[in-house]
């Protein structure tokens, strides 16, 4: 969100020079009541103004919130800015056949008749990747009895760690094993590719010992294998290069998930 910075000029108002004439009345003296009437509107006029520049300040802050139109009512306007979350037209999602973290054949069309929830992640990271994990998990927790339509899918974008072994140890380590319909996909390297192209997640993995740097959407995909919506995780980073996230913010990203899952759940 950008916060404008609204600067207020003084006006001075300055006479004419001119000489002194001799039938000009001698200067007059404001009296101490004169003195403090006049301190006093100074204030007051001060404080107008302040409450103007307030008043316009609030008002650019929330025109930066702007609904987009397709959106979920149930998800807030806070919530879906958090996300940026957008709609995308009904079209169908790019199928793709991958094997995940168990070692079993997974095809995305096999989801039909369920909610897909798809992001892309890296089998090694330590980056943005374990922040979504969270919000993953916490927006599982929040379905309820929707959890049972709803799948979480991931699929690996690191050429170098394709094994079903890497998918199982990090689902593991971050808790994603307790989703209990997620699925971390893997496979060779040309049907990645296909699916890292089909839904336009740019890979620059220059060597297996340096970091995998990707595009980091989420897909949001209806029961009728249609994308419907897309959101972009974002995180911080701390002066030595940790990455970070408020956890209010992991938890409102957890909400918003689950908000939009239920949504195309019905």
């Amino acid at each position: 969100m950008t916060t404008s910075t609204y600067v207020v000029g003084d006006l001075t108002c300055r006479p004419m020079d001119r000489p002194p004439r001799s039938s000009d009345p001698p200067p007059r003296h404001l009296s101490t009541r004169a003195l403090a009437i006049v301190a006093a509107l100074s204030v007051l006029a001060a404080a107008a103004v302040g409450i103007v520049i307030l008043h316009v300040r609030s008002e650019t802050q929330s025109s930066s919130m702007i609904r987009a139109s397709g959106l979920p009512p149930s998800v807030p306007t806070v919530t879906a800015d958090l996300m940026a979350l957008s709609p995308v037209p009904p079209t169908p999602a790019a199928d793709f056949a991958l094997t995940d973290q168990r070692g079993a054949p997974v095809t995305l069309a096999s989801f039909r008749g369920k909610a897909v929830v798809l992001e892309f992640f890296d089998s090694h990271c330590t980056d943005v990747c374990p922040i979504v994990s969270q919000e993953l998990v916490d927006a599982d927790q929040e379905l309820g009895s929707a959890r049972s339509n709803v799948v979480f899918v991931a699929v690996n974008v690191n050429p170098f760690h394709l094994g079903v072994a890497d998918v199982e140890a990090f689902s593991t380590e971050h808790n994603l094993t307790s989703i209990a319909s997620w699925h971390f996909l893997t496979g060779p390297v040309p049907a990645l590719q296909a699916a890292w192209k089909a839904y336009g997640v740019s890979v620059d993995a220059p060597s297996p010992t340096a970091d995998v740097h990707h595009s980091d959407y989420v897909y949001f995909i209806d029961r009728q294998g249609r994308m419907r919506y897309l959101g972009d995780p974002t995180v911080d980073h701390r002066s030595n290069g940790d990455s970070y996230l408020p956890g209010a913010q992991i938890g409102a990203w957890g909400h918003g998930i689950a908000l939009v899952a239920k949504s195309l759940v019905g």
